[in-house]
């Protein structure tokens, strides 16, 4: 059941962080509204399967912990891709390592979803999505001031 779910879960990943036609950056927000519109025909009832496993389960399954734990390192691999690509695009910090920001932006977005099954309300995903895309996932303030700066003297120099 567990690998049927994580087969349905990398459809939806494939979906949004290999569609060419927008950008890494993008890709990653759309990856999120996909599953927050999910969570939304579930009436934000149910959450993922894997964290729930891993929260309720784990603890009584060496067996069932090590799948879980190669199910995230495989998940975090396909979204790390993604944020290098967006790193490299010069969409996000590269400050930090893509497979750190991986990991951060799982664990934190699991989280969400707890805490949006305690509330019945997409309020924590939406705020993890907004003060995500807003720092985490971001320029560096120095990148995009350096840009604006170079873009002003191209301007001059016309």
């Amino acid at each position: 059941m567990l690998d049927q779910y994580f087969d349905y879960l990398k459809g939806l990943v494939s979906e949004a962080l290999n569609d060419e036609s927008l950008t890494p950056r993008q890709r990653l927000k759309r990856y999120l509204d996909i599953i927050t519109d999910k969570l939304k025909r579930d009436r934000w009832m149910i959450g993922c399967l894997i964290g729930d496993f891993s929260l309720q389960v784990s603890s009584h399954s060496k067996l069932l912990r090590k799948r879980l734990d190669s199910i995230f390192r495989e998940w975090r691999t396909l979204v790390a891709s993604c944020i290098a690509a967006a790193q490299s695009a010069g969409e996000i910090d590269s400050r930090f390592d893509a497979r750190e920001l991986a990991e951060f932006l799982l664990a934190s977005w699991e989280g969400a979803i707890l805490r949006m099954k305690v509330e019945r309300s997409p309020a924590a995903l939406e705020r993890f999505k907004s003060i995500v895309f807003e720092t985490v996932l971001s320029k560096s303030q120095r990148k995009a001031a350096r840009m604006n700066r170079t873009r002003k003297r191209s301007k001059l120099k016309r």
